[in-house]
């Protein structure tokens, strides 16, 4: 029999460990990095992105590519809420994401916010994403607003890139 503060601790390594593995989406989404978007799905994982379901491996394959030709985006995580069941879970996690892309008038921000609605599945140790749904709530569009140049922006070293030329893979 396993006594409360095991299973406690337990409850609080698997939320962790679901929490690491959302974020570790965002990071695979901004650095265009596939090894790590792949890593977030079991194998069969559907992804339904509000225009029905399909297969989460390809639909991430599809998304670098699109990703790729934009500027530059971020994805922003809050409000996770875990529920953990046995071997499943699911969680809710808002989404908050800018993209910069080329536009016929210059740089254009898209910023949208939603929700991730996950099934997730431990099978050994390890969580992944069995099913995610995600939930438009709003979005907002206009010419960007960003500066690059200048004595402010301009003399900044360090600016997020895709992989490997992001400093988090360049170690700079």
């Amino acid at each position: 029999m396993i006594d409360v503060e095991d299973r406690t601790t337990a409850e609080v390594a698997d939320q962790l460990a679901i929490r690491r593995l959302l974020t570790l989406y965002a990071r695979g989404i901004d650095r265009c990095d596939i090894e790590t978007l792949r890593a977030v799905w079991w194998p069969g994982a559907t992804a339904d992105y509000g225009t029905g379901p399909g297969d989460a491996l390809e639909w991430s394959e599809g998304v670098v590519v699109a990703l790729a030709q934009m500027r530059r985006t971020q994805h922003f995580l809050g409000n996770m809420v875990v529920e953990i069941d046995g071997e499943a879970a699911t969680a809710e996690t808002y989404c908050r994401a800018y993209h910069e892309v080329d536009g016929p008038d210059g740089p254009f921000e898209m910023e949208v916010g939603g929700r991730y609605l996950d099934r997730l599945e431990r099978r050994g140790s390890e969580w992944r994403i069995a099913e995610r749904r995600y939930v438009h709530d709003w979005n907002r569009n206009q010419p960007s607003t960003a500066r690059w140049e200048g004595d402010l922006y301009g003399n900044l070293l360090r600016v997020g890139r895709r992989k490997p030329d992001d400093p988090y893979y360049t170690g700079a």
